[in-house]
């Protein structure tokens, strides 16, 4: 067993002895996606794993609500979030972290094969040069075996690629947070057929989360009821997803390919990512989001519009054809004029 999971595995069992950190769970059920507060109950330290920002397609909108519930959580218990954790970057939701960062502070972290995700959906989405494809964008960049402490438990980050290069367990006291690597044991495994992710990888890394004990708490990050469970459910164990998991199993020793191979497209919520039926991950929900207020270019096909011209109109970057110039929506819905030289965004209707 190598040094970083010998770590992860002394630190349980010493979290066994001591206090356990406090889980609080929010699920977005049109993502289906577990957030999570996690805090140190003696030092009401806290860290928020994988929030959502709420995203209405059809509208083009995006809302707080989900976030709001958790600022709310965490201002009833008087914590103070000392991180804001991301497992990786998202195919099927729009982060909330930066939104969170300003209402409760604390650090904006990741895996540090993030910038490989940066590099390889930067080009597909012909991000240009103001892309900065470094993870500037988040404040600490996680390899594998960092530690980090929330108050006075103690916590490590394993890294786990497979689904995304980028994927990153947070292992927290007695707690792990597998982010897409794991689903419930009736479920199975994540998908791997996005660019950068690899079945075997993805294997091997469930095999290393498998060797922490079998008690050992596991939360997941999303739920899609398998056949026959009418309720969603997220957390497990170690030893149930050993015994029971339908794709890696105990006595499994061979790759399974079913998630190998396209399983269809996330239905993606957020702009920034590609949305409603793309085949990409997020191209960094929030890579973009704290230098622009403008969507990330994406499958989505959100285009700038340039108030100076009139009526106003904007090619789609991705398309680039005459005939996809399209009429600013604000100018049509009757909505107050630009002022001169402002920009705005909107949604391309060969994407809707």
């Amino acid at each position: 067993m190598e040094s970083a999971l010998n770590e992860a595995v002394a630190q349980i069992e010493r979290a066994k002895a001591a206090v356990s950190p406090v889980v609080h769970s929010f699920f977005d059920e049109p993502t289906n996606t577990a957030t999570y507060v996690v805090w140190d109950p003696a030092t009401r330290k806290a860290a928020i794993v994988d929030s959502v920002l709420n995203f209405d397609a059809a509208a083009g909108r995006t809302n707080t609500a989900s976030a709001d519930a958790v600022i709310a959580y965490v201002r009833e218990h008087g914590l103070s979030v000392d991180w804001l954790l991301e497992t990786h970057a998202h195919a099927d939701h729009l982060s909330a972290a930066p939104y969170l960062q300003k209402a409760l502070g604390g650090q904006l972290a990741i895996g540090r094969d993030i910038i490989r995700v940066q590099n390889v959906f930067g080009k597909i989405f012909n991000a240009g040069t103001d892309f900065e494809r470094d993870g500037s964008e988040f404040d600490h960049l996680f390899d594998d075996g960092d530690r980090f402490t929330i108050g006075d438990i103690e916590a490590i980050a394993l890294h786990v690629p497979g689904h995304t290069p980028a994927d990153m367990a947070y292992v927290i006291g007695d707690a792990v947070f597998t982010g897409d690597t794991l689903f419930m044991p009736d479920y199975g495994t994540a998908r791997a057929d996005f660019p950068g992710g690899d079945a075997r990888q993805l294997f091997r890394s469930i095999r290393r989360l498998m060797q922490l004990p079998d008690e050992t708490r596991l939360f997941l990050c999303h739920d899609y009821k398998a056949a026959g469970r009418d309720r969603y459910v997220w957390e497990t164990t170690v030893g149930a997803q050993r015994v029971g998991n339908v794709h890696v199993h105990e006595g499994w020793t061979k790759t399974t390919s079913s998630r190998c191979a396209p399983v269809g497209t996330p239905p993606c919520r957020c702009p920034s990512s590609s949305c409603h039926r793309c085949r990409s991950i997020c191209a960094a929900a929030i890579c973009r989001s704290r230098k622009s207020t403008a969507p990330a270019t994406s499958r989505f096909h959100w285009i700038r519009c340039d108030a100076r011209i009139s009526p106003c109109h904007a090619a789609c970057r991705l398309h680039r054809r005459p005939d996809d110039r399209v009429r600013c929506g604000d100018h049509v819905a009757g909505q107050r004029p630009h002022r001169r030289g402002q920009r705005h965004v909107r949604a391309c209707p060969r994407s809707l």
